[in-house]
């Protein structure tokens, strides 16, 4: 299974940066084989990423939409326009739309929904608070997501979602899930999908980590059996610690 490494910018860059962010990234990778890269930026930049990456390894993801197509939806992108301008992945259900813009996991299964009416890839991110974790409801609680974002989601769909177990208590915190404690959440969420699907869509299903992800803690973490890439924040915005991030095994 080739690992995935996705880039979430975030509300960070402008044009100007993120073309000599991807000028200098191009670079650094070129000798890296064997990931699967994407780079998440806003929808600003969406346009110009996707002209700079043309003919490249990296691929171009947004980090949000709608579940509806088109509509009166002000402020909001659809998966059409995301398709339009490039992309192959976008992530949904980040805790950080769920915390600050209310979305539920009804509203990210719709989501996923859309995304596979129109052929995108979603990122679909799960994970617990840090009082959930100290309750010990963290595996009631990426249980509970999981099944709700994947109601009806049949299993010739499914082989083509990305799971992105992200503790909302490492993200951006400077903390991180020790490789243990994170293996732990992947082998559940893989026993999970074995038991939703069967076991042979469940060992498909790439299952990737994100909280704090930087150079000095990737590899541990990578060395885990069930966890199958990252998706990385604040050091994603520099070009050579996300290229040293994709390398992580020394292929660079």
């Amino acid at each position: 299974m080739k690992s995935l490494i996705a880039a979430n910018w975030k509300m960070n860059m402008d044009i100007k940066s993120s073309i000599s962010f991807i000028n200098n990234f191009k670079k650094y990778i070129k000798k890296i084989k064997n990931k699967e890269i994407v780079i998440c930026p806003s929808f600003t930049l969406l346009n110009k990423i996707n002209e700079s990456t043309k003919n490249t390894k990296i691929k171009l993801g947004a980090q949000n939409m709608h579940f509806e197509e088109e509509g009166t939806f002000t402020g909001e992108i659809s998966a059409l326009m995301l398709k339009d301008v490039g992309c192959e992945y976008v992530i949904l259900g980040h805790s950080e739309r769920r915390q600050y813009f209310n979305e539920t996991d009804d509203m990210v299964n719709k989501k996923i929904k859309t995304a596979f009416k129109n052929n995108l890839k979603p990122i679909l991110c799960i994970g617990e608070t840090l009082e959930q974790r100290n309750n010990n409801k963290t595996l009631k609680i990426i249980k509970n997501q999981l099944i709700n974002c994947l109601k009806n989601i049949d299993e010739n769909e499914i082989k083509n979602i990305v799971i992105a177990y992200e503790p909302i208590w490492a993200i951006g915190t400077g903390k991180n899930a020790t490789p243990q404690q994170a293996e732990e959440v992947h082998k559940f969420i893989r026993e999970l999908l074995s038991h939703i699907y069967n076991n042979k869509i469940s060992s498909n299903v790439r299952i990737i980590y994100g909280g704090s992800i930087k150079e000095s803690n990737i590899k541990d973490l990578m060395a885990m059996k069930n966890i199958n890439g990252a998706l990385v924040g604040g050091a994603s915005l520099n070009p050579k610690s996300f290229a040293c991030i994709c390398g992580f095994n020394n292929s660079t």
